[in-house]
C-alpha cells in the first residue's frame, strides 16, 4: 500500500485557487473539456454532413436524404437519448432544408421526414434502454468485485515469514469471480495456505469455493495437525456437496523454520524453486483424491515434508494456468516460464508470468486461473559498523555496558 511521504510540515502546501479552478490545464478544466467530449456526437454528426454533402454534390435528392436516418441510428450505440435528439433534430432540420430547396415533391419529403422521426424516436429509446442496461451492469460488477474481496480475501506482500504474491483471472470477465480458491493466513501453527478448484463454473462453483475457504480459515486456526484441517474441509464438503461435485486442492503449512508440509488432493503439483534456480514439481508420493470423493476411493491424503530454506520459492496454481492452449492448441509451459521470470520478488515474478501467459493464449483466458507464489527471504547481513572516533567511543561505551 503506498503511503503518505512526510514533507516535515503540518500543512499541505497551498496553491492559488485560480491556477487549480481556472487555469488552461487545470484539473477542473480537462475533467469538463473530457465530459463535454464523450457527451457530443462527433461520428454520427460527421456521418450527417457527409451525406449533406453528398448530396449538394449529386443534387439528387431524393436519393441521398433517406441516408440520413443513419446518424441518430449510429448516435443510439454510442450516445445517451438527448445526443440522440441533438442528430435527430439536426437530420430533419437538414432533410428539410435540403428538399425545399431542390423542390422535392412534398409528399415524398414527408414520407422521408416522418422516416426520420420514427428513426430518432426508435433510437433514442434504444439509447435509454442501453443505458440502464449498462447501469444494471456497472452494478452487478460492483456487487461482484464486493464478493471477490470477501470470498478471495487480497493477500499483503508480506505474511508471516515469507513474501507472498497472488494473480487470479476469472474466465468470466463480466462476473470477475469464478471457481478458483486460494487463502493465505498466518495461524498459531505457522503459515498455512491452500489453493484448490472447484469443479463447474458459475455461482454454484462460488458456493463451494466459498465453503472451502470458510472452513480452511476456521480449521487452520483450531488444528495442529495439517491432515486434520484437511479432515475438516472433506466431511464438510460430503455434507453439502453432490455426488459428481468435488473440489482439487493442495494446502500446505510453515510449522517450523526450514520445514514445508503440503497436502495435495487430487490437484496439480506445486512447483519448488530452490535458491539456486532449479524448478521441480512436488509430485505427491501417494496420490490422494479430490476433496469430497474420498468416500469412494477409501484412501486418505498424505503428508509431505520438504525441506525449505532461505531463498526458497513455492508456486501453487490451477490447472486453467496449465491448460491454456494456444492458437497450436499447445499447452503453456509454466516450470520453463517460472524458470525464465524467476526474481527475488513474487510480485514482479507472477507478473511476468500472467503476462507470458496471456500472450500465450491470445489475450484472453478460457478458464478460470489463480497463481500464489511464496519465497522465504534470507536473513539480511549484519552490517559492520565502522571504527567510531573518539567522542563517538566516549558517548557509545555506556550504552555498551548498559547492553
Amino acid at each position: 500500500m503506498s503511503q503518505v511521504r512526510d514533507h516535515g510540515d503540518d500543512h499541505w502546501p497551498m496553491r492559488p485557487f485560480r491556477n487549480r479552478v481556472s487555469g488552461p490545464g487545470s484539473p477542473v478544466r480537462r475533467r469538463a473539456v473530457a465530459q463535454l467530449a464523450a457527451g457530443v456526437p462527433v461520428l454520427p454528426v460527421l456521418i450527417v454532413s457527409l451525406v449533406v454533402f453528398a448530396d449538394l454534390a449529386d443534387g439528387a435528392g431524393m436519393i441521398w436524404l433517406p441516408l440520413l436516418a443513419a446518424g441518430p441510428a449510429l448516435a443510439a450505440t454510442t450516445n445517451g437519448p438527448r445526443g440522440v435528439l441533438c442528430v435527430g433534430l439536426l437530420a430533419v432540420a437538414l432533410c428539410a432544408t435540403l428538399g425545399i430547396w431542390e423542390s422535392v415533391p412534398g409528399r415524398e419529403l414527408a414520407a422521408v421526414l416522418s422516416a426520420l422521426v420514427a428513426v430518432t424516436l426508435a433510437s433514442g429509446l434504444a439509447s435509454a434502454l442501453r443505458g440502464r442496461r449498462e447501469r444494471v451492469l456497472a452494478a452487478v460488477r460492483s456487487v461482484a468485485e464486493t464478493a471477490q474481496h470477501a470470498l478471495l480475501k487480497p493477500v499483503p506482500e508480506t505474511v508471516g515469514p515469507f513474501q507472498a504474491a497472488v494473480r487470479y483471472s476469472a474466465a468470466a470477465a463480466e462476473a470477475r469471480i469464478g471457481g478458483d480458491l486460494y487463502a493465505l493466513i498466518p495461524t498459531p501453527y505457522g503459515v498455512r495456505l491452500i489453493v484448490g478448484d472447484v469443479r463447474g463454473k458459475g455461482l454454484p462453483a462460488v458456493g463451494t469455493a466459498a465453503l472451502v475457504l470458510g472452513v480452511f480459515r476456521e480449521a487452520a486456526y483450531d488444528e495442529p495437525d495439517l491432515i486434520a484441517v484437511v479432515d475438516r474441509i472433506e466431511r464438510s464438503l460430503a455434507r453439502n456437496l453432490g455426488h459428481d461435485d468435488f473440489v482439487t486442492a493442495v494446502v500446505a503449512g510453515y510449522p517450523q523454520a526450514g520445514q514445508l508440509e503440503v497436502v495435495n488432493c487430487g490437484h496439480a503439483p506445486p512447483l519448488l524453486v530452490r535458491a539456486s534456480g532449479a524448478v521441480a514439481a512436488v509430485e505427491p508420493t501417494h496420490p490422494a483424491p479430490p476433496l469430497g470423493l474420498r468416500a469412494l476411493a477409501d484412501h486418505a491424503p498424505d503428508l509431505q515434508v520438504l525441506p525449505f530454506d532461505d531463498g526458497d520459492q513455492l508456486l501453487l496454481y490451477t490447472d486453467g494456468v496449465t491448460e491454456a492452449r494456444d492458437q497450436g492448441r499447445a499447452f503453456y509451459p509454466l516450470a520453463e516460464g517460472l524458470a525464465r521470470h524467476v526474481s527475488h520478488e513474487p510480485a514482479r515474478t507472477l507478473g511476468a508470468l500472467h503476462d507470458e501467459l496471456l500472450a500465450h493464449v491470445g489475450g484472453r483466458l478460457h478458464d478460470d486461473a489463480a497463481l500464489l507464489l511464496i519465497r522465504k527471504p534470507a536473513l539480511p547481513e549484519v552490517a559492520i559498523p565502522e571504527p567510531a572516533s573518539e567522542a563517538g567511543r566516549g558517548s557509545a561505551a555506556p550504552a555498551a555496558e548498559a547492553l
